[in-house]
Protein backbone atom coordinates (compact mmCIF):
# COMPACT_ATOMS: atom_id res chain seq x y z
CA UNK A 1 0.00 0.00 0.00
CA UNK A 2 1.38 3.39 -1.02
CA UNK A 3 2.43 5.73 1.76
CA UNK A 4 1.20 9.26 1.00
CA UNK A 5 3.09 12.24 2.39
CA UNK A 6 0.05 14.51 2.18
CA UNK A 7 -3.10 13.14 3.78
CA UNK A 8 -5.31 11.93 0.87
CA UNK A 9 -8.38 13.35 2.58
CA UNK A 10 -6.89 16.81 2.14
CA UNK A 11 -6.55 16.17 -1.58
CA UNK A 12 -10.11 14.82 -1.74
CA UNK A 13 -11.40 17.95 0.02
CA UNK A 14 -9.53 20.13 -2.47
CA UNK A 15 -10.98 18.20 -5.39
CA UNK A 16 -14.50 18.37 -3.98
CA UNK A 17 -14.42 22.16 -4.14
CA UNK A 18 -13.44 22.14 -7.82
CA UNK A 19 -15.06 19.01 -9.22
CA UNK A 20 -18.24 20.66 -10.55
CA UNK A 21 -16.32 23.43 -12.33
CA UNK A 22 -13.94 20.92 -13.86
CA UNK A 23 -16.81 18.76 -15.10
CA UNK A 24 -18.44 21.76 -16.76
CA UNK A 25 -15.17 22.75 -18.45
CA UNK A 26 -14.50 19.15 -19.46
CA UNK A 27 -17.96 18.79 -21.01
CA UNK A 28 -17.59 22.07 -22.89
CA UNK A 29 -14.21 21.05 -24.27
CA UNK A 30 -15.58 17.62 -25.12
CA UNK A 31 -18.33 19.19 -27.19
CA UNK A 32 -15.90 21.40 -29.06
CA UNK A 33 -13.54 18.50 -29.76
CA UNK A 34 -16.42 16.29 -30.85
CA UNK A 35 -17.26 18.78 -33.58
CA UNK A 36 -13.68 18.31 -34.77
CA UNK A 37 -14.08 14.54 -34.74
CA UNK A 38 -11.95 14.08 -31.62
CA UNK A 39 -12.95 11.88 -28.66
CA UNK A 40 -12.09 13.64 -25.40
CA UNK A 41 -12.15 10.35 -23.50
CA UNK A 42 -9.48 8.91 -25.78
CA UNK A 43 -7.35 12.01 -25.21
CA UNK A 44 -7.80 11.71 -21.45
CA UNK A 45 -6.71 8.09 -21.54
CA UNK A 46 -3.72 9.19 -23.63
CA UNK A 47 -2.84 11.84 -21.02
CA UNK A 48 -2.84 9.17 -18.34
CA UNK A 49 -0.09 7.26 -20.17
CA UNK A 50 2.32 10.17 -19.77
CA UNK A 51 5.20 9.97 -17.30
CA UNK A 52 8.24 12.15 -16.72
CA UNK A 53 11.02 11.57 -14.17
CA UNK A 54 11.84 14.09 -11.46
CA UNK A 55 15.50 14.96 -10.83
CA UNK A 56 16.46 14.43 -7.21
CA UNK A 57 18.52 17.61 -7.24
CA UNK A 58 15.56 19.60 -8.50
CA UNK A 59 13.71 19.50 -5.17
CA UNK A 60 16.44 21.62 -3.59
CA UNK A 61 17.12 25.26 -4.33
CA UNK A 62 19.59 25.67 -7.15
CA UNK A 63 21.85 28.62 -7.68
CA UNK A 64 24.03 30.52 -10.09
CA UNK A 65 27.77 30.98 -10.48
CA UNK A 66 27.38 33.91 -8.09
CA UNK A 67 25.20 32.78 -5.22
CA UNK A 68 22.73 30.33 -3.81
CA UNK A 69 19.82 31.31 -1.59
CA UNK A 70 18.55 28.27 0.36
CA UNK A 71 14.82 27.91 0.85
CA UNK A 72 12.93 26.74 3.95
CA UNK A 73 12.62 23.02 4.54
CA UNK A 74 15.09 21.93 1.89
CA UNK A 75 15.81 18.19 1.80
CA UNK A 76 19.08 17.39 3.55
CA UNK A 77 19.65 13.94 2.13
CA UNK A 78 18.33 11.54 -0.48
CA UNK A 79 15.61 10.11 1.76
CA UNK A 80 14.10 13.55 2.24
CA UNK A 81 14.42 14.22 -1.47
CA UNK A 82 12.30 11.14 -2.09
CA UNK A 83 9.63 12.49 0.25
CA UNK A 84 9.41 15.70 -1.79
CA UNK A 85 9.38 13.75 -5.06
CA UNK A 86 6.56 11.59 -3.71
CA UNK A 87 4.42 14.71 -3.17
CA UNK A 88 4.96 15.77 -6.78
CA UNK A 89 3.73 12.41 -8.01
CA UNK A 90 0.89 12.21 -5.49
CA UNK A 91 -0.57 15.47 -6.77
CA UNK A 92 0.25 15.30 -10.49
CA UNK A 93 0.15 11.51 -11.05
CA UNK A 94 2.65 12.09 -13.85
CA UNK A 95 6.06 11.67 -12.16
CA UNK A 96 6.39 8.04 -11.00
CA UNK A 97 10.19 7.88 -11.15
CA UNK A 98 13.16 9.75 -9.70
CA UNK A 99 16.54 10.27 -11.32
CA UNK A 100 19.41 10.16 -8.81
CA UNK A 101 22.78 11.86 -9.13
CA UNK A 102 25.87 10.23 -7.63
CA UNK A 103 27.71 10.89 -5.40
CA UNK A 104 25.23 13.60 -4.35
CA UNK A 105 22.58 10.97 -3.66
CA UNK A 106 24.74 7.97 -2.79
CA UNK A 107 22.81 6.05 -0.12
CA UNK A 108 24.41 4.28 2.80
CA UNK A 109 21.94 1.41 2.29
CA UNK A 110 20.74 1.10 -1.34
CA UNK A 111 18.26 -1.65 -0.51
CA UNK A 112 16.67 0.47 2.21
CA UNK A 113 16.40 3.39 -0.23
CA UNK A 114 14.69 1.18 -2.78
CA UNK A 115 12.27 -0.01 -0.10
CA UNK A 116 11.49 3.59 0.82
CA UNK A 117 10.82 4.41 -2.83
CA UNK A 118 8.57 1.36 -3.20
CA UNK A 119 6.58 2.43 -0.13
CA UNK A 120 6.15 5.90 -1.59
CA UNK A 121 5.00 4.51 -4.94
CA UNK A 122 8.16 5.61 -6.74
CA UNK A 123 10.72 3.95 -8.96
CA UNK A 124 14.15 5.00 -10.18
CA UNK A 125 14.87 6.35 -13.64
CA UNK A 126 18.34 6.70 -15.18
CA UNK A 127 21.15 7.42 -12.73
CA UNK A 128 23.59 10.27 -13.35
CA UNK A 129 27.33 10.29 -12.84
CA UNK A 130 29.30 13.33 -11.70
CA UNK A 131 32.79 13.95 -12.99
CA UNK A 132 32.33 17.68 -13.49
CA UNK A 133 33.48 18.49 -9.98
CA UNK A 134 36.01 17.06 -7.53
CA UNK A 135 34.76 15.16 -4.50
CA UNK A 136 36.32 15.09 -1.02
CA UNK A 137 39.21 12.63 -0.86
CA UNK A 138 39.36 12.21 -4.61
CA UNK A 139 42.81 11.09 -5.79
CA UNK A 140 42.89 12.90 -9.14
CA UNK A 141 41.37 16.26 -10.03
CA UNK A 142 38.95 16.87 -12.92
CA UNK A 143 39.96 20.52 -13.24
CA UNK A 144 41.35 19.86 -16.71
CA UNK A 145 38.98 17.08 -17.72
CA UNK A 146 37.62 13.73 -16.63
CA UNK A 147 36.84 11.24 -19.40
CA UNK A 148 39.03 13.35 -21.71
CA UNK A 149 41.80 14.25 -19.27
CA UNK A 150 45.37 14.04 -20.49
CA UNK A 151 46.01 12.13 -17.26
CA UNK A 152 45.36 8.42 -17.74
CA UNK A 153 44.85 8.05 -13.99
CA UNK A 154 42.13 10.74 -13.96
CA UNK A 155 40.39 9.08 -16.91
CA UNK A 156 40.49 5.68 -15.20
CA UNK A 157 39.07 7.25 -12.05
CA UNK A 158 36.21 8.82 -14.03
CA UNK A 159 35.43 5.54 -15.79
CA UNK A 160 35.46 3.70 -12.46
CA UNK A 161 33.02 6.22 -11.00
CA UNK A 162 30.60 5.67 -13.88
CA UNK A 163 30.82 1.92 -13.42
CA UNK A 164 30.13 2.37 -9.71
CA UNK A 165 27.01 4.36 -10.69
CA UNK A 166 25.87 1.48 -12.88
CA UNK A 167 26.31 -1.04 -10.06
CA UNK A 168 24.43 1.18 -7.62
CA UNK A 169 21.71 1.77 -10.18
CA UNK A 170 21.26 -1.97 -10.66
CA UNK A 171 20.51 -2.40 -6.96
CA UNK A 172 17.96 0.42 -7.12
CA UNK A 173 16.23 -0.96 -10.21
CA UNK A 174 17.39 1.66 -12.69
CA UNK A 175 17.88 0.78 -16.36
CA UNK A 176 20.08 3.58 -17.62
CA UNK A 177 23.10 5.81 -17.07
CA UNK A 178 23.28 9.43 -18.17
CA UNK A 179 26.78 10.72 -18.85
CA UNK A 180 27.44 14.44 -19.05
CA UNK A 181 30.92 15.89 -18.72
CA UNK A 182 32.01 19.51 -18.52
CA UNK A 183 35.24 18.66 -20.33
CA UNK A 184 36.51 21.18 -22.85
CA UNK A 185 38.74 24.22 -23.13
CA UNK A 186 38.60 27.92 -22.35
CA UNK A 187 41.41 28.98 -24.69
CA UNK A 188 42.33 28.21 -28.30
CA UNK A 189 45.18 25.77 -28.31
CA UNK A 190 44.51 24.67 -24.73
CA UNK A 191 43.73 21.15 -25.89
CA UNK A 192 44.02 19.10 -29.04
CA UNK A 193 40.43 19.09 -30.26
CA UNK A 194 40.61 15.73 -31.99
CA UNK A 195 42.71 14.15 -29.27
CA UNK A 196 40.21 15.12 -26.57
CA UNK A 197 37.37 13.40 -28.42
CA UNK A 198 39.51 10.33 -29.02
CA UNK A 199 40.13 10.08 -25.29
CA UNK A 200 36.42 10.55 -24.60
CA UNK A 201 35.48 7.70 -26.92
CA UNK A 202 38.10 5.43 -25.42
CA UNK A 203 36.84 6.18 -21.90
CA UNK A 204 33.20 5.80 -22.96
CA UNK A 205 33.96 2.35 -24.35
CA UNK A 206 35.08 1.28 -20.88
CA UNK A 207 31.78 2.49 -19.40
CA UNK A 208 29.72 0.97 -22.20
CA UNK A 209 31.33 -2.44 -21.66
CA UNK A 210 30.03 -2.45 -18.07
CA UNK A 211 26.39 -1.84 -19.05
CA UNK A 212 23.95 -4.65 -18.23
CA UNK A 213 22.22 -6.15 -21.25
CA UNK A 214 18.96 -4.30 -20.60
CA UNK A 215 20.51 -0.89 -19.88
CA UNK A 216 20.99 2.19 -22.04
CA UNK A 217 23.78 4.76 -21.88
CA UNK A 218 22.54 8.30 -22.53
CA UNK A 219 25.15 10.68 -23.95
CA UNK A 220 24.30 14.27 -23.12
CA UNK A 221 25.73 17.13 -25.14
CA UNK A 222 26.05 20.77 -24.15
CA UNK A 223 27.21 23.69 -26.26
CA UNK A 224 29.10 25.57 -23.55
CA UNK A 225 29.68 25.90 -19.79
CA UNK A 226 31.86 25.30 -17.90
CA UNK A 227 34.10 25.17 -20.98
CA UNK A 228 33.57 28.46 -22.82
CA UNK A 229 35.81 28.05 -25.87
CA UNK A 230 34.84 24.52 -26.81
CA UNK A 231 33.09 21.57 -25.20
CA UNK A 232 34.14 18.04 -26.14
CA UNK A 233 30.53 16.82 -26.55
CA UNK A 234 29.11 20.14 -27.73
CA UNK A 235 26.35 19.22 -30.16
CA UNK A 236 24.01 16.51 -31.33
CA UNK A 237 26.28 15.56 -34.20
CA UNK A 238 29.17 14.71 -31.89
CA UNK A 239 26.82 12.92 -29.51
CA UNK A 240 25.39 10.94 -32.43
CA UNK A 241 28.83 10.01 -33.76
CA UNK A 242 29.94 8.77 -30.34
CA UNK A 243 26.73 6.78 -29.86
CA UNK A 244 27.29 5.17 -33.26
CA UNK A 245 30.83 4.22 -32.27
CA UNK A 246 29.75 2.69 -28.97
CA UNK A 247 26.84 0.50 -30.09
CA UNK A 248 23.10 -0.09 -29.89
CA UNK A 249 22.84 0.58 -26.15
CA UNK A 250 24.25 4.09 -26.55
CA UNK A 251 21.68 6.83 -27.23
CA UNK A 252 21.66 10.61 -27.41
CA UNK A 253 20.03 12.73 -24.72
CA UNK A 254 18.60 16.14 -25.62
CA UNK A 255 18.52 18.83 -22.94
CA UNK A 256 16.41 21.72 -24.24
CA UNK A 257 18.82 24.29 -22.79
CA UNK A 258 22.05 22.86 -24.17
CA UNK A 259 21.91 24.39 -27.66
CA UNK A 260 22.93 27.58 -29.39
CA UNK A 261 20.31 30.35 -29.15
CA UNK A 262 17.51 29.89 -31.71
CA UNK A 263 18.62 26.35 -32.57
CA UNK A 264 15.90 24.29 -34.25
CA UNK A 265 15.62 21.70 -31.49
CA UNK A 266 12.62 19.95 -33.03
CA UNK A 267 14.67 19.26 -36.16
CA UNK A 268 17.45 17.77 -34.03
CA UNK A 269 14.81 15.57 -32.43
CA UNK A 270 13.56 14.47 -35.85
CA UNK A 271 17.07 13.64 -37.07
CA UNK A 272 18.04 11.60 -34.00
CA UNK A 273 14.72 9.75 -34.08
CA UNK A 274 15.14 9.01 -37.79
CA UNK A 275 18.51 7.36 -37.20
CA UNK A 276 17.44 5.45 -34.10
CA UNK A 277 19.64 7.32 -31.64
CA UNK A 278 17.16 9.51 -29.74
CA UNK A 279 17.29 8.20 -26.19
CA UNK A 280 15.59 10.82 -24.10
CA UNK A 281 15.15 14.37 -22.87
CA UNK A 282 15.93 16.76 -20.07
CA UNK A 283 13.02 19.18 -20.17
CA UNK A 284 13.42 22.80 -19.09
CA UNK A 285 13.22 26.20 -20.76
CA UNK A 286 15.64 28.92 -21.76
CA UNK A 287 15.81 32.58 -22.71
CA UNK A 288 19.54 33.13 -23.16
CA UNK A 289 21.54 29.94 -22.58
CA UNK A 290 21.36 26.95 -20.29
CA UNK A 291 18.96 28.78 -17.99
CA UNK A 292 17.26 25.66 -16.57
CA UNK A 293 13.97 27.53 -16.23
CA UNK A 294 10.61 25.84 -15.63
CA UNK A 295 9.41 23.85 -18.64
CA UNK A 296 7.10 25.82 -20.90
CA UNK A 297 7.72 29.08 -19.04
CA UNK A 298 9.40 30.86 -21.97
CA UNK A 299 8.63 29.05 -25.23
CA UNK A 300 5.74 26.60 -24.90
CA UNK A 301 5.38 26.47 -28.68
CA UNK A 302 8.87 25.02 -29.03
CA UNK A 303 7.96 22.37 -26.45
CA UNK A 304 4.86 21.53 -28.49
CA UNK A 305 6.89 21.30 -31.70
CA UNK A 306 9.27 18.84 -30.02
CA UNK A 307 6.31 16.66 -29.07
CA UNK A 308 4.88 17.01 -32.54
CA UNK A 309 8.03 15.32 -33.85
CA UNK A 310 7.84 12.70 -31.11
CA UNK A 311 4.25 11.92 -32.05
CA UNK A 312 5.30 11.52 -35.69
CA UNK A 313 8.17 9.22 -34.65
CA UNK A 314 5.81 7.09 -32.57
CA UNK A 315 3.43 6.67 -35.51
CA UNK A 316 6.35 5.50 -37.64
CA UNK A 317 7.66 3.18 -34.93
CA UNK A 318 5.15 2.27 -32.18
CA UNK A 319 7.96 0.78 -30.06
CA UNK A 320 9.66 4.19 -29.84
CA UNK A 321 9.87 5.07 -26.14
CA UNK A 322 12.27 7.91 -25.29
CA UNK A 323 12.98 8.68 -21.65
CA UNK A 324 11.52 11.89 -20.26
CA UNK A 325 13.01 13.81 -17.33
CA UNK A 326 12.77 17.32 -15.95
CA UNK A 327 16.06 19.14 -15.31
CA UNK A 328 15.62 22.54 -13.72
CA UNK A 329 17.21 24.92 -11.25
CA UNK A 330 14.86 26.80 -8.94
CA UNK A 331 16.18 30.01 -7.43
CA UNK A 332 13.08 32.08 -6.66
CA UNK A 333 10.24 29.55 -6.44
CA UNK A 334 9.33 26.60 -4.24
CA UNK A 335 11.01 23.69 -6.09
CA UNK A 336 8.05 21.37 -5.54
CA UNK A 337 5.68 23.89 -7.09
CA UNK A 338 7.96 24.48 -10.07
CA UNK A 339 8.43 20.76 -10.72
CA UNK A 340 4.70 20.11 -10.52
CA UNK A 341 3.99 22.98 -12.90
CA UNK A 342 6.65 21.74 -15.32
CA UNK A 343 5.33 18.18 -15.28
CA UNK A 344 1.90 19.55 -16.19
CA UNK A 345 3.33 21.71 -19.00
CA UNK A 346 5.26 18.85 -20.56
CA UNK A 347 2.17 16.65 -20.32
CA UNK A 348 0.18 19.47 -21.95
CA UNK A 349 2.49 19.45 -24.99
CA UNK A 350 2.23 15.65 -25.10
CA UNK A 351 -1.58 15.84 -25.31
CA UNK A 352 -1.65 18.80 -27.71
CA UNK A 353 0.61 16.91 -30.10
CA UNK A 354 -1.97 14.11 -30.14
CA UNK A 355 -4.54 16.67 -31.33
CA UNK A 356 -2.70 17.37 -34.57
CA UNK A 357 -4.73 16.27 -37.60
CA UNK A 358 -2.00 14.13 -39.15
CA UNK A 359 -3.88 13.38 -42.35
CA UNK A 360 -4.62 17.05 -42.99
CA UNK A 361 -1.04 18.02 -42.16
CA UNK A 362 0.36 15.43 -44.55
CA UNK A 363 -1.94 16.66 -47.29
CA UNK A 364 -0.87 20.28 -46.86
CA UNK A 365 2.77 19.25 -46.80
CA UNK A 366 2.34 17.19 -49.97
CA UNK A 367 0.66 20.09 -51.77
CA UNK A 368 3.20 22.59 -50.46
CA UNK A 369 0.51 24.63 -48.70
CA UNK A 370 2.84 26.19 -46.13
CA UNK A 371 0.24 28.42 -44.49
CA UNK A 372 -2.35 25.70 -43.88
CA UNK A 373 0.32 23.26 -42.69
CA UNK A 374 1.41 25.81 -40.09
CA UNK A 375 -2.20 26.57 -39.14
CA UNK A 376 -2.86 22.86 -38.61
CA UNK A 377 -0.15 22.79 -35.97
CA UNK A 378 -1.31 26.06 -34.45
CA UNK A 379 -4.87 24.73 -34.16
CA UNK A 380 -3.68 21.91 -31.93
CA UNK A 381 -1.34 24.16 -29.96
CA UNK A 382 -4.02 26.78 -29.31
CA UNK A 383 -6.42 24.21 -27.89
CA UNK A 384 -6.56 24.57 -24.11
CA UNK A 385 -6.37 20.98 -22.89
CA UNK A 386 -6.26 21.96 -19.20
CA UNK A 387 -9.58 20.20 -18.42
CA UNK A 388 -8.20 16.98 -19.91
CA UNK A 389 -5.06 17.18 -17.77
CA UNK A 390 -7.04 17.94 -14.63
CA UNK A 391 -9.50 15.12 -15.30
CA UNK A 392 -6.63 12.70 -15.87
CA UNK A 393 -5.18 13.69 -12.50
CA UNK A 394 -8.53 13.42 -10.75
CA UNK A 395 -9.24 9.95 -12.11
CA UNK A 396 -5.77 8.79 -11.09
CA UNK A 397 -6.17 10.07 -7.53
CA UNK A 398 -4.22 13.30 -7.97
CA UNK A 399 -5.20 16.93 -7.48
CA UNK A 400 -7.30 18.98 -9.87
CA UNK A 401 -5.00 21.94 -9.11
CA UNK A 402 -1.70 20.51 -7.80
CA UNK A 403 -0.16 23.81 -6.67
CA UNK A 404 -3.30 24.93 -4.84
CA UNK A 405 -3.63 21.55 -3.13
CA UNK A 406 0.03 21.62 -2.14
CA UNK A 407 -0.20 25.09 -0.65
CA UNK A 408 -3.36 24.19 1.23
CA UNK A 409 -1.59 21.19 2.77
CA UNK A 410 0.90 23.38 4.63
CA UNK A 411 3.70 20.97 3.74
CA UNK A 412 6.45 23.56 3.24
CA UNK A 413 5.84 25.21 6.61
CA UNK A 414 5.80 21.81 8.32
CA UNK A 415 9.09 20.62 6.84
CA UNK A 416 10.72 23.99 7.52
CA UNK A 417 10.41 23.06 11.20
CA UNK A 418 11.32 19.41 10.69
CA UNK A 419 14.39 20.14 8.55
CA UNK A 420 16.69 22.75 10.08
CA UNK A 421 18.74 24.40 7.33
CA UNK A 422 22.37 23.56 6.74
CA UNK A 423 24.76 25.18 4.32
CA UNK A 424 25.18 22.21 2.04
CA UNK A 425 21.52 21.23 1.89
CA UNK A 426 20.44 19.57 -1.37
CA UNK A 427 23.89 19.51 -3.03
CA UNK A 428 22.68 20.66 -6.41
CA UNK A 429 24.21 22.16 -9.46
CA UNK A 430 23.24 23.09 -13.00
CA UNK A 431 23.73 20.13 -15.31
Amino acid sequence: MTQFIIDPTRVEHHNATQRATLQADYDALGGMLSRRGVDIEALTAHAQTFAVAVPSWGVGTGGTRFARFPGPGEPRDVTEKLEDCAIIHQLTRATPTVSLHFPWDKPTDPQALRQQADALGLGFDAVNSNTFQDQPGQAHSYKFGSLTSTSAAAREQAVAHNIDCIELGRVLGSKGLTVWVGDGANFPGQSNLRGALERYIDSAKGIYAALPADWLMYIEHKLFEPAFYCSVIADWGTSFAVAQQLGDKAKCLVDLGHHAPNANIEMIVARLAQFGKLGGFHFNDSKYGDDDLDSGSIDPFQLFLVFNELADATLRSPAFRPAYMLDQSHNVTDPIESLMSSAVEVQRAFVQAALVDRAALAGFQESNDALQAAQTLKKAFRTDVSPILAMARLRAGGAIDPVAAYRASGYRDAVAVKRPPKAEASGSGIV
